[in-house]
């Protein structure tokens, strides 16, 4: 049976070029996943001009996966000049979003610029949202005395209970069923 699309409950491309047609599709109505999909693939490709456009785009849509993705560019100065300050701004604007690694990020921008009880937040708040590399640092930030045992034990049980939150047995169910479904794509 093909995957349904839970919006339209159209039957899932059967080819790239159907699936690139729909894509196309998508990005023209200004879709802003859409849009940042397609910046993925172009900066995949190489074609980071093009990339920096529809993560613009996307951005403007309010999209905070590619305010992420731009603040990567910004940071390598990939298709555009390092620039700190808009690394920062959309770094910031895709935390404020809800994206864990941008926070993560922030974090080590605020540890580099020597603000620690700023940078330690940001890790809590990631490790609270289920990043396991925040939670790492927050260990390296305990044993530097830069956060209190109870802080560091209030993050530890905030990242299980968001890890576990994740967890249910659709869930596992839809993952397999995606693994075997990338699996037999890939067989073809």
């Amino acid at each position: 049976m093909l995957h349904k699309c839970p919006f339209c409950r159209r039957s899932g491309p059967k080819t790239d070029e159907e699936r690139n047609t729909r894509m196309m599709k998508r990005v023209e109505a200004n879709d802003p996943v859409a849009l940042r999909e397609m910046g993925r693939r172009r900066y995949k490709e190489g074609n980071t001009k093009s990339a920096f456009g529809y993560y613009s785009k996307a951005t403007e849509l309010g999209d905070v996966g590619a305010h992420f993705s731009l603040s990567d560019m910004y940071h390598e100065g990939l298709g555009v000049e390092k620039d700190e300050k808009k690394e920062v701004h959309h770094l910031e604007e895709a935390a404020i979003g809800g994206h864990p690694k941008a926070r993560h990020n922030l974090g080590f921008v605020e540890l580099i610029n020597g603000r620690d009880a700023r940078a330690v937040k940001h890790l809590i708040i990631a490790a609270n949202m289920g990043h396991d590399g925040s939670l790492v640092a927050l260990k390296l930030c305990y044993r530097k005395g830069l956060i209190s045992k109870e802080n560091f034990a209030a993050a530890l049980r905030g990242h299980q209970a968001a890890v576990d939150s994740t967890k249910s047995p659709q869930r596992e169910a839809a993952e397999s069923a995606l693994e075997k479904a990338e699996t037999a794509r890939v067989a073809r």
